[in-house]
C-alpha cells in the first residue's frame, strides 16, 4: 500500500487498522480509497473475486460513516445465517465502540432494531421494518449491500432492488456500496445506482481450470 494512500485513510481509522496488524490494503481496497471512499458521499459498487478484500471495503466506509460522520449504517445481506455471522464478527471487534444490533426475525431483537449504530439485517426484514416505521430511516449515513449480484434472484432480487429504488430515488443522501463477487453487469448496475464502479481482479489464490481427460487432470487455464 502507498503511503499515499494510507495518509488519506482518517487517522482513527488508521490507527484500527495497526492495531488488527492491517499493515498493507489490497488492490480492490486501494482503488476504492482512491476514488473517494473516504472524501466524498459516492455511492460504489465494489465487483471483485472472493478473498479480495471486499467486505474491509464496506467495513472501512462504515467506520467513517459512524466513528466520523456520527450517522447509521445498515448492512444487507441475503441470509439469516450471514447476519447472524456478521453480526458476531463485528460484535467481537466493535461492540465497545457502537452499538451493533441485528433483525432477522426473532422477537428478542424486535425491540432493538432502533437502537442501533450498526444494522445487520435480511433485505426482507429491512422492508418490513421501514414499512412499520421510518424511524430506522433516522441519521442513516450508508446501507451496505452485500451480493448485490441476488437483484437478478427470482426469489430476493425484487425486495432489494425494491430498498435500492427507494434509497436511490427517495433518500439519494444516503450513501449505498454495494458488493459483489460474480455479478455479470457491473457497469449496468453500477449506472443504476449512480454509483463509482470498483473492479480488479486480484485474487489471494491463483483460480486455474483444468480438464479430466481420461484418467488424466490436464490444466486448461
Amino acid at each position: 500500500m502507498s503511503k499515499e494512500v494510507f495518509d488519506t485513510i482518517p487517522e482513527n481509522i488508521q490507527l484500527l487498522l495497526k492495531e488488527r496488524g492491517l499493515s498493507d490494503l489490497r488492490p480492490s481496497q486501494e482503488k476504492s480509497i482512491k476514488k473517494g471512499l473516504f472524501k466524498n458521499n459516492h455511492n460504489q459498487v465494489v465487483c471483485t473475486p472472493t478473498g479480495s478484500g471486499k467486505t474491509l471495503v464496506a467495513e472501512l466506509g462504515m467506520l467513517d460513516c459512524i466513528l466520523n460522520k456520527k450517522k447509521r449504517v445498515v448492512y444487507i445481506v441475503p441470509l439469516k445465517a450471514l447476519a447472524s455471522e456478521k453480526y458476531r464478527e463485528f460484535k467481537d471487534q466493535y461492540s465497545k465502540m457502537f452499538n451493533i444490533r441485528i433483525a432477522i426475525g426473532e422477537l428478542q431483537t424486535e425491540r432493538y432494531s432502533y437502537d442501533y449504530d450498526l444494522l445487520l439485517v435480511t433485505a426482507e426484514k429491512f422492508d418490513s421494518l421501514i414499512r412499520h416505521n421510518k424511524e430506522v430511516l433516522d441519521n442513516l449515513g450508508l446501507v451496505i449491500a452485500d451480493e448485490i449480484h441476488l437483484l437478478n434472484d427470482d426469489k430476493r432480487g425484487p425486495t432489494l432492488e425494491i430498498l435500492l429504488s427507494i434509497f436511490k430515488t427517495k433518500y439519494p443522501r444516503i450513501r449505498i456500496i454495494g458488493l459483489s463477487a460474480t455479478i455479470g453487469n457491473a457497469k449496468e448496475i453500477a449506472k443504476w445506482l449512480r454509483a463509482d464502479l470498483v473492479e480488479d481482479e486480484w485474487r489471494p489464490v491463483e483460480l486455474q481450470q483444468h480438464v479430466l481427460l481420461g484418467d488424466e487432470m490436464i490444466r486448461y487455464k
